[in-house]
């Protein structure tokens, strides 16, 4: 039985197009997290500092940057970027393990966060 090329190449076609489609489909949903709820742009000041004085007009920017993480990032030198799990308790969004305490209240208006960096740094703030 001898196949020609337009043949063998029809044949191709039709096992590799479902395939390929199957594969630009969009990805699935995925279900809100702690990392979406926390996710935000906030303005406050550094409250205490182990190494330094007080600062006011700092701007932290929480990043979702997988299930239930988020990165902290400042426009203030002295504050490192950090990871943190986060966990619920109580109403509230906490790092679940680490060094670094990451307390967000979404029941004010407009939500409150404190963050203290390596327990050496400590800032104050709430969502813009």
């Amino acid at each position: 039985m001898r196949f020609t090329r337009r043949a063998l190449a029809a044949g191709l076609a039709i096992l590799v197009l479902p395939m390929a489609a199957q594969a630009q489909s969009a990805p699935a949903k995925r279900k809100p997290d702690l990392g979406d709820a926390a996710q935000g742009v906030y303005s406050g000041d550094v409250i205490s500092d182990s190494k330094g004085s007080s600062q006011s007009g700092v701007t932290l920017t929480v990043t979702r940057v997988g299930p239930n993480l988020v990165k902290v990032t400042s426009d203030y030198e002295r504050l490192p970027e950090i990871t943190v799990p986060l966990t619920r308790a109580m109403g509230k969004i906490l790092q679940a393990r680490g060094e670094s305490v990451f307390l967000l209240d979404p029941s004010k208006d407009p939500p409150g966060l404190d963050v203290s960096f390596h327990n050496e740094v400590s800032w104050s703030g709430s969502k813009q």
